[in-house]
């Protein structure tokens, strides 16, 4: 990659709207350093504007974007269901077939409904390394009907994908989950919630600040390699939404961008990750350490 590079961090989710748009932070790589240049919300329920965020170039100049949602399913379920394993082939055989979110819906309670306990959702091997959930859920935190909206988006662009689909050098896109990266820096405080009650707590609050802390004391350089702005310019950037969000998504958007940084300058054709041609990987360094101390970030 160059050493001068456009970054987006996007916290996504499966329905967008006024209320929950798609997130999208654009920073400036700058050798080891990142900063944030602006913000972008997209509120379309059709995802025009995610498709044509994929389409495009930004101002003719190459760009990485680390995307918050499962790439891939679980090796097991594929073949438990009897797939291709390639998930380029079970994407188009398979996915894009299907005519609607319901039919994905209908297609995994099926697959449940005679499981034992404990057998009906599986991991893949990134999940449980970085500690999240099973893209087969669709209940509670429906990531399955995030990789349902947003995998099939990825396969239908020209954008490359490592491990996953070729696509133009000078778009690449590598899966982000801003959990790990959070608990990687202060732990497992809960900073975000969906729900009006959830939004007021300040134990939130504190939470998103801590993670801020963490990440301009020296946690950004430790565990990315990257160097940050300080509290006070990423608390005052674009109004303090990373702190006053309440949802979490701007923060979210801010730590997949930080992954995003992290994986360019590890640079192809892994991008820093341990590829599966079927499940993909999460771009964290949390492979490398799956265990990472945080007290020295937390205060």
């Amino acid at each position: 990659m160059a050493d001068a590079l456009t970054v987006y961090g996007i916290d996504f989710t499966s329905r967008p709207s006024t209320r929950k748009p798609i997130t999208c932070l654009e920073c400036r790589l700058v050798g080891s350093s990142i900063s944030p240049v602006r913000m972008h919300k997209w509120p379309k329920s059709n995802f025009e504007e995610f498709e044509g965020f994929l389409a495009t170039s930004s101002d003719g100049q190459p760009w990485i974007a680390a995307i918050d949602f499962p790439f891939g399913l679980p090796l097991r379920f594929v073949e438990n269901k009897r797939w291709p394993t390639i998930w380029s082939e079970y994407m188009d055989h398979m996915i894009l077939p299907l005519s609607c979110r319901k039919a994905w819906r209908q297609l995994l309670e099926d697959y449940r409904r005679p499981r034992c306990y404990g057998d009906k959702e599986h991991r893949r091997r990134t999940d449980e390394i970085a500690g999240s959930v099973s893209p087969q859920k669709v209940y509670g935190v429906p990531v399955g009907l995030m990789f349902y909206e947003g995998a099939k988006r990825l396969r239908g662009s020209s954008v490359l994908i490592p491990g996953l689909q070729d696509g133009s050098p000078e778009r690449v896109v590598v899966e982000g989950y801003p959990g790990v990266a959070a608990r990687q820096l202060v732990g497992r405080l809960s900073y975000k919630g969906e729900t009006k009650k959830h939004q007021l707590e300040a134990t939130r609050l504190t939470a998103r600040q801590s993670i801020l802390r963490a990440l301009a004391k020296g946690g950004a350089k430790a565990v990315y390699g990257l160097e940050v702005p300080s509290y006070s310019d990423l608390a005052q950037f674009g109004g303090g939404g990373f702190v006053k969000d309440a949802t979490g998504d701007c923060l979210d958007a801010l730590l997949c961008s930080v992954q995003a940084a992290w994986a360019s300058r590890q640079g192809g054709p892994d991008f820093g990750m341990r590829l599966s041609p079927t499940e993909g990987c999460i771009a964290d360094p949390v492979w490398k350490c799956e265990r990472f101390k945080v007290q020295s970030f937390r205060r």
